[in-house]
């Protein structure tokens, strides 16, 4: 008997891909987040600070160029290069973990579904579609986890949009005198989460199996990646964009000065009209659609290759 439950748990530990496949996942998911990092940084800072923006503003250079820049609007290049790499500190330690956390989970939580109920997707939506279900419905449950990190994300988000409210202050004494602060918007962010890395993964999942008839995501090459990570990423920003704008303007707040997400709805509707919930959605897209295309592919790349080597 304890012959054959040792069997079964290491049948078991093999479905999950063993010592290999989780330093595969665990590294490659960890590359994504620092090569996007390095090069992404100051781009997310720009849709952070357009999207916090509460004035209705005409797309003029001048306007955008205040939003952006905030302080360094009228100074040089060098300048305005600097101004936006606030926080990069909490931004390094938010999206490697993130990454490492998302793109490397995502695998065992999809396979977790695939050993408890992955028959069932498979009879409601056929082989191939329930395949793709099983994928955003795992990313889905991924996302909303995601909350735990997030008094990095808020400190982040702080550090770009409203640097004021952390200036003298140090980590720790943030969070000792902060504490449950930092969770604040938990709810809105994992409602933010859900359908967006339900986005995200399905429609990657949707190019490998449905259109590049793929069995295997880690049989895809580097194009296909590319184009699979294009497919979930704008699907993923375009679908969060209302609930991430409310979500970064909970954040953006002062800590002395908090506001509820009910509340900033109602702001919203009633200064900005209902076109504010996609704000900074194009510039997002343009902008932040690459980060997340590169990160992306550079994960499944990765780790398809680390599973490989390793």
């Amino acid at each position: 008997m304890p012959e054959q439950k040792q069997t079964k748990s290491v049948e078991a530990f093999a479905m999950v891909g063993g010592k290999s496949s989780l330093k595969a996942r665990l590294l490659g998911s960890a590359c994504s987040g620092v090569f996007e990092l390095a090069l992404f940084h100051p781009v997310d800072t720009v849709a952070k600070r357009l999207m916090a923006n509460q004035k209705a503003y005409s797309l003029s250079v001048s306007n955008v160029n205040a939003i952006v820049f905030q302080d360094a609007a009228n100074a040089g290049f060098a300048a305005k290069w600097r101004s936006l790499f606030p926080g990069v500190g909490f931004a390094a330690g938010y999206k490697i973990l993130q990454r490492t956390y998302k793109f490397g989970g995502q695998p065992y939580m999809k396979e977790f579904i695939n050993r408890k109920c992955g028959d069932d997707f498979k009879n409601i939506f056929g082989a191939t579609t329930g395949k793709t279900m099983v994928s955003a419905v795992a990313g889905s449950f991924m996302g909303i986890g995601e909350i735990i990190l997030l008094p990095l994300d808020v400190l982040k988000i702080k550090s770009q949009t409203n640097p004021e409210v952390l200036k003298g202050r140090g980590v720790v004494d943030i969070f000792m005198k902060e504490g449950r602060g930092l969770y604040r918007g938990a709810g809105w962010t994992a409602a933010r989460n859900a359908p967006g890395s339900f986005a995200l993964f399905g429609g990657s999942a949707f190019m490998h199996y449905k259109v590049f008839n793929l069995s295997n995501t880690s049989d895809a090459s580097v194009l296909q990646n590319f184009a699979a990570s294009i497919s979930g990423a704008v699907a993923s920003i375009t679908v969060a964009a209302p609930l991430d704008v409310i979500k970064t303007r909970i954040q953006n707040k002062p800590f002395d000065a908090p506001e509820s997400g009910v509340q900033i709805i109602r702001n919203l509707i009633r200064d900005e009209g209902f076109g504010a919930f996609f704000k900074g959605l194009t510039p997002k897209i343009i902008v932040v659609g690459p980060k997340l295309i590169f990160s992306f592919t550079v994960a499944q790349t990765m780790i398809a290759y680390f599973e490989k080597t390793l």
